[in-house]
């Protein structure tokens, strides 16, 4: 993975795999043991809890990356296409 010069989207890239393992255990060990009576309504919303913390970082990551990724063409029909004024390579580390 590239080091992000952001430090909001370093924290949301961690939080993310973060997120993704500890879901990953809670759906392995759910499936292993089985539904455990009480605990089965705290496991759902634990995972429900995880699932929009996993969504809210990609939809920033992904934010983050439409606005400051340049194009990877390098055809010029692809090139020629892309709006060069909003992207700049100095401000890219301010945002």
């Amino acid at each position: 993975m590239i080091g992000d010069s952001n430090s909001s989207i370093a924290w949301h890239r961690v939080q993310l795999k973060k997120n993704r393992e500890a879901m990953k255990g809670l759906e392995t060990a759910r499936f292993r043991i089985g539904h455990i009576a009480g605990s089965n309504g705290e496991t759902q919303k634990s995972i429900l809890g995880l699932k929009r913390k996993i969504a809210e970082s990609e939809r920033f990551i992904a934010t983050h990356e439409r606005r400051s990724k340049r194009p990877l063409a390098t055809d010029f029909q692809s090139l020629s296409s892309v709006s060069w004024s909003s992207w700049n390579a100095r401000s890219v580390g301010r945002r």
